[in-house]
C-alpha cells in the first residue's frame, strides 16, 4: 500500500523527486514558498528546464498523484530537498533545513519517516533530530521500537541537471538512517522507482560519501584548470594535452572551464573544509584553484580589447553547465557580470538559448544585452565561450570569424 509523501522543496531536485514518485504510484504532496512553482506544478508544468521533467509532472498531476501547495500537511513519509548554500566563511547555511523541518514538527505524532535528501555537512542529518526532540520531547528519533519514534534518515542525489530523470532511477543510492530500521524504511521507498543498488549506511557517512564523490571531482577539475593556465603560458592546445594524458589506461583528467558551478561542486567541498578545516588542505586549494579561474578567463578577454574604445564583448552561455537554464554559482553569469561591471564603456552581449531574459543578476546592467548568437558574433570584438551549449557546438562558422576567441571549453578549437 502507497503511503502518503510530502516533498518539501519543489527545485531542481525536489520536484523530480516528486514526480518520480508520483508517477510509481504514491500520492504525493508538494511544498514550496514559492507560488509560481506551486502553481505551476498545479497546471501540470515546471517551472524550469529539465528533459522528460514536463511529461511525469503533466501525467501524475492529471492522474491525480501528485499536487502542490504552501504549506506542509500531515503525511507519513517527508523528504526536504532544500538549498543548503554556503554563508560567510564558507559554513553551512543550514536555515532553509531548519525551517522545513520547523514546518514538519506540529504534524509529527510518531511513526513517520524523515528524509533529508538536500547535500549537507556532516552532521545536518543529526541536528534535524535534534530539533525534532528539542521542540517536542515527547517524540524519540533514535528508538526504533518506541511508538513515539520519528525515523530520520539521509539520502543524498546522485543526478546530473540534465538527466535528472533517467539518473533517478539507474543511479545507485545510498542512504544512511540515524537508525538501522530508518535507513531500512528510506531503501524500501527508493527502491520503488530506483533500479540501481541502494547501500545503506549510517547518516553521517551518507553525508560525508555525498561531499567526498563532489570533492574528488572539484579537485581533478582543479587539476585541468591549473593546467590550462600552464598550458597557455607554455603554447600548448590544453584539450589536445588532456586528450593524449588520458590515452594511458590509468590517467581521467577531466575538462577545464571558466570555473566551477553548480549546487553541488561548486558548494560541497567547503563543507568539509568547514568542519576539519586543518585536515582538508588539497580539498581547501582546489576549491581555490577553481574560485580564481573566472578572474583568469576575465584577464584574457580584457587582454584582447587592447584598450579598445566602447568594445563590444559577446559571452556566450549563462548557465553553470551545458544545455540547462540553472545558473546556480555559476562561473559564466559572474564573468560576464563582473565584465559588464568592470567595463561599463563596453556592451556585453549575453547569448543564453535555454533563458528569455536576463537573470535578476545582470538585469540592472544597462551595458547587457540579451541576444542571438548570429547577432552576438556579428558585432563582437572579442568572444568568450563560457558553456559549451549544443547551439555553440553546431555552429557551423567559427573558422570565419575575426574577432578573438577566449574558448574556456574547446568548442572552437
Amino acid at each position: 500500500m502507497s503511503e502518503r509523501v510530502a516533498v518539501i522543496g519543489l527545485g531542481y531536485i525536489g520536484l523530480p523527486t516528486a514526480a518520480i514518485l508520483a508517477s510509481h504510484g504514491h500520492e504525493v504532496i508538494g511544498v514550496d514558498v514559492n507560488p509560481k512553482h506551486v502553481d505551476a506544478v498545479n497546471r501540470g508544468e515546471v517551472p524550469f528546464v529539465e528533459p522528460d521533467l514536463g511529461t511525469h509532472v503533466a501525467g501524475a498531476v492529471s492522474q491525480g498523484h501528485l499536487r502542490a501547495q504552501a504549506d506542509t500537511p500531515d503525511a507519513d513519509i517527508y523528504i526536504i530537498a532544500v538549498p543548503t548554500p554556503f554563508k560567510d566563511g564558507n559554513q553551512a547555511d543550514l536555515s532553509y533545513i531548519e525551517a522545513a523541518t520547523d514546518g514538519i514538527i506540529p504534524h509529527l505524532q510518531g511513526g513517520e519517516l524523515i528524509i533529508l535528501e538536500s547535500t549537507s555537512p556532516p552532521g545536518a542529518t543529526q541536528h534535524l533530530a535534534d530539533r525534532i526532540t528539542a521542540a517536542r520531547p515527547e517524540l524519540t528519533t533514535n528508538d526504533a521500537e518506541s511508538d513515539t519514534n520519528v525515523d530520520v534518515a539521509h539520502c543524498p542525489e546522485r543526478v546530473l541537471p540534465g538527466r535528472v530523470m533517467v539518473e533517478l532511477v539507474a543511479n545507485d543510492r545510498i542512504v544512511g538512517g540515524l537508525t538501522p530500521r530508518a535507513a531500512t524504511r528510506a531503501k524500501e521507498l527508493y527502491a520503488s522507482f530506483c533500479r540501481a543498488e541502494i547501500h545503506l549506511t549510517d547518516a553521517v557517512t551518507a553525508e560525508m560519501a555525498k561531499l567526498t564523490e563532489n570533492s574528488f571531482r572539484d579537485v581533478n577539475i582543479a587539476f585541468a584548470n591549473e593546467l590550462s593556465i600552464i598550458a597557455e603560458r607554455l603554447g600548448i592546445d590544453v584539450f589536445e594535452l588532456i586528450e593524449l594524458a588520458n590515452k594511458h589506461p590509468r590517467v581521467n583528467i577531466l575538462q577545464p572551464g571558466p570555473g566551477v558551478g553548480g549546487h553541488c561542486i561548486a558548494v560541497d567541498p567547503w563543507f568539509i573544509v568547514s568542519a576539519v578545516p586543518e585536515e582538508a588542505q588539497l580539498i581547501r586549494t582546489a576549491r581555490e584553484v577553481n574560485d580564481s579561474k573566472p578572474e583568469y578567463v576575465i584577464s584574457q578577454v580584457i587582454g584582447h580589447l587592447d584598450g579598445k574604445d566602447a568594445p563590444v564583448i559577446a559571452a556566450l552561455g549563462l548557465a553553470f553547465k551545458p544545455d540547462i537554464d540553472d545558473m546556480r554559482e555559476s562561473p559564466a553569469l559572474e564573468i560576464t557580470r563582473d565584465l559588464a561591471q568592470r567595463l561599463p564603456g563596453a556592451t556585453v552581449l549575453a547569448v543564453e538559448p535555454n533563458v528569455e531574459e536576463l537573470p535578476a543578476r545582470l538585469a540592472d546592467f544597462e551595458n547587457v544585452q540579451l541576444v542571438g548568437l548570429t547577432e552576438a558574433l556579428d558585432r563582437a570584438d572579442v568572444v568568450a565561450m563560457l558553456v559549451d551549449h549544443r547551439e555553440f557546438k553546431d555552429f557551423q562558422g567559427a573558422s570565419e570569424l575575426s574577432a578573438p576567441v577566449v574558448d574556456t571549453r574547446g568548442v572552437w578549437r
